[in-house]
């Protein structure tokens, strides 16, 4: 390469960098904006999710977000490598730095925030565009070597797309089908405990439950057991006290010790109740009804991930 190649790439290189640090430091009301803090986001979170074809067909912002940050850095990795010689691990190195730079006068300026998240999709784009460069750039004919990096640039981000997907499918926890808490094969409670669903009326709206129903079954206050087996789940449920005169009931529901939901009411017109409450780790559940109260349609949804459906 000529010494007037090597200034064309220079200058290209420069402005290029120009345009991305306006976009960085003052592109979207950045200025107008300027935060009241220092923003550092140390650990990244959800890196691995990669916006999926579904989700291009109708991309939002943060879809759109996600691909500048990994397509913006794609030419750096093609032009510095024209520019000087250097090995993939070297020019990783160098760039990785330099992005931690700019994060951090980003997040110091407070024209901006240290995402680790953007540093780990920067450098995905400088590393494909150096896979491209050397799969593309093995001839004397210029354009050949154009039109063969740009077509090896698609590929690989194609392929890290579809690595990253497995990556989110490996890692990322979703939630599952709903079950009845008298589903539960380990609960120790009756099998024809919940099952009765006769319909009622709370706060005049009739209610016909779905899944199961609960109530003191005429005593006092009855306590249910349930052992969860220390999993990751939403616990969802409806109660009330059906309308009737001088009705009274109280809810209290606690998980190894820790109390999660405590309701209770004199006014049967109260309108039904909803919940859901997140329990990690969860083991005895415990429920306590006291006087009218009622919960009925009560289950989980367990976050796990899809490989283990």
């Amino acid at each position: 390469m000529n010494t007037k190649h090597r200034k064309v790439i220079l200058v290209i290189i420069l402005c290029y960098t120009v345009l991305i640090l306006y976009y960085m430091f003052v592109a979207f009301g950045r200025t107008e904006n300027v935060g009241t803090g220092f923003n550092f986001q140390l650990l990244p979170s959800d890196f691995f999710r990669l916006p999926s074809l579904s989700d291009l067909q109708h991309p939002t912002l943060m879809d759109a977000w996600v691909f500048g940050n990994i397509a913006a850095f794609i030419p750096y990795g093609i032009l510095i490598p024209l520019l000087y010689r250097t090995g993939f691990l070297r020019f990783m190195i160098l760039f990785i730095l330099c992005i931690l730079v700019v994060e951090t006068v980003q997040a110091c300026s407070m024209l901006g925030s240290f995402d680790m998240n953007d540093v780990i999709q920067n450098s995905l784009g400088a590393a494909v565009g150096f896979g491209a460069f050397r799969f593309g750039f093995r001839t004397k004919k210029v354009w050949r070597n154009i039109a063969t990096t740009g077509i090896s640039a698609i590929i690989l981000l194609a392929f890290i797309w579809g690595i990253f997907g497995i990556a989110d499918k490996a890692f990322t926890k979703e939630l599952g089908p709903f079950v009845a808490l008298n589903e539960l094969k380990n609960s120790g409670i009756s099998s024809s405990t919940g099952t009765k669903r006769d319909s009622f009326q709370i706060g005049g709206q009739n209610v016909e439950p779905q899944y199961n129903a609960y109530s003191t079954e005429g005593e006092n206050t009855v306590t249910y057991t349930y052992t969860l087996g220390k999993k990751e789940l939403y616990l969802y449920l409806n109660f009330g006290i059906p309308n009737k005169e001088h009705a009274y009931g109280s809810l209290r529901i606690s998980a190894d010790g820790q109390e999660y939901l405590s309701a209770s009411s004199k006014d049967p017109s109260d309108e039904p109740g909803m919940s859901s409450i997140y329990l990690q780790g969860a083991n005895e559940l415990v429920i306590t009804l006291e006087g009218d109260e009622r919960i009925w349609d009560i289950g989980i949804r367990e976050m796990r991930h899809t490989w283990k459906w």
